[in-house]
């Protein structure tokens, strides 16, 4: 299987945070969003030790190649290739999306955040596999460093100029996610509508029904 076209057949991209899932930790949280469907796992802890972190890693990648969802790392390269995770993700102010990919390899994912039209075309140029597309809507009580909410036109506007896939992020919910999908996102990306969930799998399934029920029409 071509690992860099998967993100083509992402609906619903979960990003585990412990600080928000009620006491649960970043395996429990990636287990039960995989049983409501997660489509792939995103492991992110910016104040996590690299020990700690890469514990976290070593456990979500058995699950993860276990039920046959990708998992991602977010911003270390170190740990992504430490656990031999299917990608890496990286933002703005991370390592630079062509390092990252000479470093990551050839057969491995490799997520972009964009915030702009001009940084969704360069990071295709610069070898990323998807664009993670936002913030999208207001979303400080998840990412304190996301910036400014970007609304759907930008959604709108990457889909139209870029060929990779739109993976919208930032403050998407239960209530907000058809639009996004309707403005052109091939998926969605969720933290809290998720992991703060009561009941992590219930919130996963009825999520990715909303996406699936347009999925077509983003696609």
């Amino acid at each position: 299987m071509d690992l860099r076209k998967a993100p083509e057949k992402w609906r619903l991209y979960v990003i585990t945070d412990e600080v928000l899932s009620r006491g649960r930790l970043h395996v429990e949280i990636a287990e039960a969003a995989i049983a409501g469907g997660a489509d792939v796992i995103q492991l992110r802890d910016k104040t996590a030790s690299t020990l700690k972190l890469y514990e976290a890693a070593l456990e979500i990648r058995r699950l993860t190649m276990n039920r046959g969802v990708p998992l991602i790392v977010n911003d270390r390269l170190d740990i992504a290739l430490a656990v031999g995770a299917d990608g890496l993700h990286v933002g703005q102010d991370d390592l630079p999306a062509p390092i990252a990919r000479r470093l990551l390899g050839s057969n491995k994912i490799l997520g972009v955040s964009a915030r702009s039209l001009e940084e969704a075309l360069q990071a295709e140029k610069d070898g990323a596999d998807y664009l993670g597309v936002g913030p999208v809507f207001e979303a400080r009580s998840t990412k304190s460093d996301a910036g400014e909410p970007l609304g759907l036109k930008l959604i709108k506007s990457v889909r139209e100029h870029c060929n990779k896939p739109v993976v919208a992020i930032g403050g998407i919910t239960h209530s907000n996610a058809f639009d996004v999908i309707q403005a052109g996102a091939h998926c969605v990306s969720v933290i809290s509508a998720v992991v703060s969930a009561e009941d992590i799998t219930k919130a996963a399934r009825t999520l990715k029904q909303i996406i699936s029920a347009e999925g077509n029409s983003g696609s």
